[in-house]
């Protein structure tokens, strides 16, 4: 009789649950469906589809806001972001893993504060020395700032990686005459490439989202998809809602071609894998 109580109850708990994340998909996919007819509809007020169809929207959007600029400039971002987080972040996480010096606690303390502290919050100090320098307003202000969370972000994830590395292999590498420069790109780089890939994927997305940090350091040459988008949707003037919905489906497709070309390296299951080996 306890037996079949307690399968009841799991049945009924996995059906709640089941039930709150099929209503949350739906949900989900009803605002993404409702925003991608109306960049295509002419006129949409009472009745359950647009009273017409048209591309014209989009050719607005790509006119008006300049498109080709910020998707540029978006993908220079984006890739300088990623490429340096892991050209600095991957060095940084072996040396975290494999020495033990005074003050490391403190510095992997310190590691985890830009990723814990909202972005608005040092955002606007890291602001104002960017426009100091007078790099704010040009895109390597944009990349600096973006690297402030994300080399981070690399070094807390690489780390795991490397703790497990069996250290007999560097040695093993060194006995044979490997250098340290040798040793890295030829012995630790191919075994460490699951857990590059996956922090550079994860790199790529935060980057694209990343609206707190561009905002406050880019200037009209230098922003990205998601704040042209914030500026189409407040900025003054009179702008059709359906121009805007356009925008914000160029920024979905944008983001998922950059998400696929990306799953075509990595899985993003590795992560796990390799915390349970």
């Amino acid at each position: 009789m306890l037996q079949r109580e307690t399968s009841l109850g799991a049945r009924l708990w996995a059906i709640l649950v089941w039930g709150l994340v099929g209503f949350f998909i739906l949900n989900l996919l009803g605002m993404i469906a409702s925003v991608v007819v109306n960049s295509v509809g002419t006129r949409w007020f009472t009745t359950w589809l647009p009273a017409g169809w048209t591309v014209r929207w989009y050719v607005l959007a790509w006119n008006e806001f300049g498109l080709p600029d910020i998707l540029l400039t978006t993908v220079q971002v984006v890739g300088a972001v990623v490429l340096l987080s892991g050209l600095l972040g991957v060095p940084a996480a072996y040396a975290m893993a494999r020495r033990d010096f005074p003050g490391k606690r403190l510095i992997l303390l310190l590691f985890l504060l830009p990723l814990l502290v909202p972005p608005i919050t040092y955002g606007i100090p890291l602001a104002t020395v960017l426009y100091q320098a007078h790099l704010a307003g040009t895109i390597w202000g944009v990349i600096l700032a973006n690297l402030v969370p994300s080399l981070p972000f690399v070094v807390l994830i690489m780390i795991p990686f490397v703790e497990q590395i069996d250290p007999r292999v560097e040695a093993a590498a060194r006995v044979f005459g490997a250098g340290t420069g040798r040793l890295f790109v030829q012995v630790l780089v191919p075994l460490l490439m699951p857990g590059i890939l996956a922090a550079m994927l994860l790199v790529l997305v935060r980057t694209v989202a990343m609206f707190e940090l561009t905002f406050l350091t880019s200037g009209p040459t230098s922003q990205t998809l998601v704040v042209a988008l914030y500026y189409a949707v407040f900025a003054a003037g009179v702008r059709p809602g359906q121009s805007i919905d356009a925008m914000a489906v160029v920024y979905m497709v944008t983001t998922l071609v950059w998400l696929l070309i990306a799953l075509r390296f990595v899985n993003p299951t590795q992560i796990v894998t390799r915390a349970k080996r």
